[in-house]
Formats: C-alpha cells, structure tokens, sequence
C-alpha cells in the first residue's frame, strides 16, 4: 500500500534578528580590537611592517568566516525557495492539465462516456497501470461501471465485492495511513498491476454512492497533488452521474405530463363533445318520430359542426404525439405551417412575424421542441377559451436572444373557473417547458384586452455548430472558438 506524502511543509525559517546583527557587528568589533591591539601592544613586539601584515590577515580572515556563513545561509534560503518555485510549477502545471481533462470531460453528453473518460485520465495522470470507477448496487455491492489499463491488467468479469471499513488515521509518526477502501479493486484487476492503491469516494449529499481507485506494479508514494486530482475527477464522475439521474427523472416525468396532457384534452375535448352529440342524436330521434323535419335538420347542422371540432381535437391531439418539426424545416417554417394550420379550423384571424434571424437559427432539437410545444399550448388555449377574433406571432433575435410572442385580442384572463384551470395548468406547462431550456416565460393581459404569452431564450448553448446563424454575429464567434 502506497503512503501518501503530506501536503504541507514547514517553511525555511527567517535568521534571527540578532544573527544578522551578528554580521555586522562582529566583524567591525575585530577590527576595532586589532587595531587597539596594533597601536598598543603589537608596537612592541612586531616592527614595522609586520604588525600591519596580522592586522591585515585578521581582518581578512574575519570576513571570511563571516561570509562563509552568510553565504552558505543565503545558498539554502535560494535552494529553498528553486524548490518552492519548482514545486509551485508542477503544481501549476497539473492544474492546468486537469483544467483541461475537466473541459473536454464537460464536453461529452452521454454519462458512459464521461465515465469512460475519467477513468482514462486518472491513469494516465496518476501514471497508474489500471484505474476501476465501481458503484453501489442496490445490494450495497461494488460493481464496475468503468475501467482503464494495461493489457491483461483488467478482469472485470469477477463478480462484485462489498466496500472495506477501514479508514484512514495518522500513524505514531504523525503521517497519514491511506484509506484502505482501494482494496476493493483487486477482485477486478490483476494484483501484479496493484501493488500500491490509491482511491476517492464518488459522493452525493453527503452518501458514498461509488469509488475511483488507481493501481500501479511498483512500490512508489502518492503526493497531495495526485490525491486532489483523483478526488476532482471522482466529483467529476459524480457530477456525470448526477446529471444522468437527473435526465431519466425528467423524461419520467415528461411521460407523465404527456398521459396528463391527452386524459386532459380527451375529458375536456373529444369526452364532452362525444355527450353532446349522443344527447343531440337522442334529440333528432325524436324529432323524426314526431315528424319535425325541420327541426331534425337544424339538430344535425349542429351535430355536424360538434363533429367538426372533435376532428380538430383529434387530429391536435395526434399532431402533439408525433415529434414536432418535420425533417428539414427550420423552427420559425414549422412554428408559421402548424398556426396556419390551426388558424385555417378557428374562427380567428392570423398574423404571423417571424424574422430572417430566427429563420437561419440552428437551435438544438430539444430547443426548438420545446418552443414549438409552448406555440402549440399558446394557441391550444386561444382556440379553446379565448374566444379571439385576430392571434398575432412573432419571433425575433435581440443581441443574445431569441424573443417569442403569441398575442390575441380574446377575453383575457378571466376567473379560475374550471374552463379557466384547464387554462392555467396550460400556463404551467408553458412556464415548465421555458424553464427546462434556460428560458422564461410571462403571461399577461395584452393586446386589445385579450393575453400576451411571452418567452425569451437564451441563446447561449442551444445554437449547433452548423448552424446557419450568419445575421447572429456572436454564433460564428462561438463556432470558430473566439
């Protein structure tokens, strides 16, 4: 098992004050004794010019030893501080190639594939034979979800093991004893290429959910810079994993919403109208067995226009389970077909604004899904509740956004009654799908008494890389990295 290095080292001490008076003073009081002794003593015993040669040979002997010693104390202070600054380069160097593992670790989508990549660049910057990311299983088990290493290092079809207990304490010496956790790699990898371990716990609030170990063949210690770069790449593997729950929760409940959505448009729509007409066939019945022709024959116009409008019902019904834009058309093309679409079954007017820029946008799918969808509850609403005699659309791009506004001159925002809380969760779905894009999402009375619905996206991370944004200064800037 490797012993990890501590990370902090005790600083050169700065002489004391009174050795670097020392320096000074001790010399000139040599002088100041030889030269009394010269003018008193000496005289007497030394001619001319001998007394003079010791004097001189005193002195200079005196300011060598003291330059021995102030040179040699400043040789260690510059030794200590080429190793401080050769240490703070490796360090600086290590944190920008972990700078850079992280950004292309945060370019990657799929969750394997981050996993993937993690583990390679553990051992690679650990300079480990193998590295093994394992997770808890339900059974509280380690089980390998991603390896890296040497040929026949590796042997991940061993079954799983349960995580060690033992825990890292400082030994008698006062170094660091390390966490005897990365035991739990050696069922999955050979043990010539796991000599010395080194391991950080994948953790979410506070609960270990898995474990990033590295192995090496050789005896060798692990120093505080390894360690940290092995626990930034367990959060990375976290924050991967996160993020990967997180999506399937959302897709959850989007499935759910979805069976919400149609249980609501067939309660509200196809359900009632289906009463309607059995009441109204109820009704010409009747009409014909008493001979009222007439009559029957104004019953079945309107049975005729109940029909109508379930067909509409349906068919937006249907329209809202297939994927919403069509192969090959841009967002602002299927946002102005599917309104006329609507506009050409309702009994309102169309106005439609949508500019070049938001035309030549390539916004990712999810994007433009989701702003289709909220164009498709914006006039959901209108044709069911608003009871509006003119809808206006506009799309337009202002500096870093995308601007959308559904406008009608119906009857407002009227009471929450239960045609008006039909409307509302409407609202609320709206509101859900901006916020699910990086977007908001305004309601409000508008145009001619009737509702405004608002959205603005950023478009910052939703425009592709082939997209033809050329009226967008800032898209080419991002595609080319400026």
């Amino acid at each position: 098992m490797a012993r990890i290095a501590r990370a902090d080292r005790a600083a050169p001490a700065a002489p004391p004050r009174g050795l670097r008076w020392a320096v000074v003073l001790v010399p000139a009081a040599v002088v100041a004794m030889l030269a009394l002794l010269s003018d008193t003593v000496l005289d007497g015993v030394l001619p001319f010019p001998w007394a003079t040669v010791l004097l001189s040979l005193a002195v200079l002997a005196s300011v060598i030893v003291v330059a021995l010693v102030t040179f040699g104390r400043i040789d260690a202070l510059s030794g200590t501080l080429r190793a401080r600054n050769a240490e703070l380069e490796a360090r600086s160097a290590s944190a920008h190639v972990l700078n850079r593992v992280s950004l292309s670790i945060a370019s990657l989508s799929d969750a394997d594939d981050v996993l993937d990549a993690v583990v390679t660049h553990a051992r690679e910057l650990l300079d480990a034979d193998v590295a093994v990311l394992l997770l808890e299983g339900a059974d509280g088990r380690l089980e390998p979800r991603a390896a890296s290493g040497l040929p026949g290092a590796i042997r991940i079809s061993v079954g799983t093991h349960a995580v060690g207990t033992t825990e890292s304490r400082p030994d008698d010496a006062g170094e660091p004893v390390p966490d005897r956790t990365a035991d739990a790699i050696l069922p999955f990898v050979d043990p010539a290429h796991a000599v010395v371990r080194l391991s950080a716990p994948l953790q979410r609030g506070g609960e270990t959910i898995g474990l990033l170990a590295v192995g090496g063949g050789e005896p060798r210690g692990f120093d505080a810079d390894q360690v940290e770069t092995l626990a930034s790449l367990a959060n990375q593997a976290t924050i991967a994993l996160e993020h990967a729950r997180l999506e399937d929760r959302l897709r959850e409940l989007a499935v759910v919403e979805e069976r919400e959505r149609i249980a609501r448009e067939l309660h509200d729509g196809i359900a009632q109208v289906l009463g309607y007409v059995n009441t109204k066939a109820q009704a010409i019945d009747g009409h014909l067995a008493a001979g009222r022709v007439d009559v029957a024959r104004v019953q079945v116009s309107e049975l005729g226009a109940a029909a109508r409008a379930v067909y509409v019902d349906v068919r937006e019904a249907i329209l809202g389970l297939r994927s919403p834009i069509e192969p090959g058309l841009d967002l602002g093309t299927a946002v102005e077909a599917y309104a006329r679409r609507v506009a050409a079954d309702s009994p309102f007017a169309l106005d439609v604004d949508i500019s070049t820029q938001v035309r030549d946008l390539g916004l990712d799918a999810e994007a433009s899904a989701q702003v289709y969808r909220i164009v498709q509850e914006a006039l959901t609403n209108v044709r069911k509740h608003a009871s509006a005699r003119r809808v206006r659309i506009s799309m337009s791009v202002t500096g870093d956004h995308m601007d959308l506004q559904v406008d009608d001159d119906g009857r407002g925002l009227g009471p929450t009654t239960t045609t008006g809380a039909v409307a509302r969760y409407g609202i609320r779905s709206m509101q859900e799908r901006a916020l699910a894009i990086g977007g908001s999402l305004d309601v409000r009375p508008g145009w001619r008494g009737g509702v405004t619905v608002a959205l603005r996206l950023p478009l910052a991370g939703h425009v592709l890389a082939d997209g033809a944004n050329a009226a967008v200064p800032w898209a080419s800037a991002m595609r080319t990295g400026r």
